[in-house]
């Protein structure tokens, strides 16, 4: 079962936040990971597909049925908050059972759903349990049965992680990730956390005052987004402004790189990325001169464990390291292959600064 947003929009009444033209489909079993900075309407976008919001203008579909107007209790989704939501003064059983209640299935048989969707999430053995005796992770397992358990058309899920410890919500990515591969359902993840994003979605998709900028799979969104605000949103980056002086040659306050300039012509601005992991720490400068090897001071330098981020003043400039090398660094190289251009930041057409 599919679900798909048409030519969406949703203005607040009397702001001017929402979401515009959004034109989205979550495939059958697909997990579809939703960021964005705070306001960009993530949330907006969940709700919407929920039936909490209605739109203004466009269609949502599910399974290929029209579900705009429809209230939420009609839509048939299983929605999973970032609070557990669920009933002290029930057990585990019946707080899963109840989406079977309300539809009037029979006591018998709901017991019996409930028990197999306790099972999935391997809690079977806790059902006559009160939610009060289960850790936060435990009854965050509890509210996905919850929302499994009466076969939903698609799976909804709103900050599902963002109450639990670190180590917890490790573990519960690859918990979500079991039993929503095992549903086969299509699922929509709203999150802020960009590594739960990267590591649980089929495809990321990213907000920008509203507006879809890129869907893309993890890796594609990561290794090639399509514009300079998706690439300082996505992970850490180098990002330089520059101007193609020849074919393979690309100027910045660094000085001079060497890299792939395929599309854009000399004299023409750009945008230079690098991810950090991808700069290469020399401990000594090289005796000869080389291309694209660059000397200064390391002006910050955070020990963060099995990673180290340091900065390097270079010249006018900054380079933006992450390695696991402890020794002192007096150069860098960055190699050409780590190089991608973006179209410019539209702020250096007007300045003509490169920095």
């Amino acid at each position: 079962m599919s679900v798909r947003f048409e030519n969406v929009s949703f203005r607040y009444p009397g702001s001017t936040a929402g979401v515009f033209d959004i034109d989205l489909e979550i495939a059958t079993g697909e997990l579809l990971a939703v960021i964005g900075p705070s306001g960009s309407g993530k949330s907006t976008l969940l709700k919407l597909l929920a039936g909490f919001a209605v739109p203004d203008a466009g269609r949502i579909l599910v399974d290929g049925r029209d579900v705009t107007d429809l209230e939420p209790h009609e839509r048939a989704l299983g929605v999973v908050f970032q609070s557990y939501a669920l009933f002290p003064h029930m057990s585990l059983w019946r707080n899963v059972a109840y989406p079977l209640k309300v539809r009037g299935t029979p006591k018998a048989e709901r017991r019996q759903r409930a028990l197999d969707a306790l099972a999935r999430v391997g809690l079977a053995e806790f059902a006559e349990r009160a939610p009060t005796s289960l850790s936060g992770g435990q009854q965050q397992r509890v509210a996905l049965a919850r929302a499994l358990v009466f076969s939903p058309r698609a799976l909804l899920l709103d900050e599902p992680l963002s109450a639990l410890d670190a180590a917890l919500r490790h573990g519960m990515r690859d918990e979500i990730l079991r039993v929503q591969r095992g549903a086969g359902i299509a699922t929509l993840h709203v999150t802020h956390d960009q590594e739960e994003a990267l590591s649980m979605g089929d495809r990321v998709a990213v907000m920008h005052a509203g507006r879809l900028i890129q869907v893309a799979a993890p890796r594609e969104l990561y290794d090639r987004p399509a514009s300079r605000t998706v690439a300082a949103f996505v992970g850490h980056a180098n990002l330089w402004d520059g101007e193609v002086r020849a074919p393979g040659r690309v100027v910045t306050r660094l000085g001079e790189l060497a890299c792939d300039t395929a599309g854009f012509e000399p004299g023409g601005r750009t945008c230079v990325l690098v991810r950090p992991e991808q700069v290469v720490p020399l401990a000594e400068l090289p005796g000869a001169a080389r291309p694209n090897v660059f000397y200064g001071r390391i002006s910050e330098d955070r020990f963060l464990g099995a990673v180290r981020r340091c900065d390097l003043e270079v010249g006018s400039g900054l380079v933006r390291i992450e390695t696991n090398i402890r020794t002192a660094i007096a150069a860098v190289s960055i190699p050409p292959e780590a190089i991608r251009l973006l179209p410019p930041d539209p702020t250096a057409l007007h300045t003509g600064s490169l920095s």
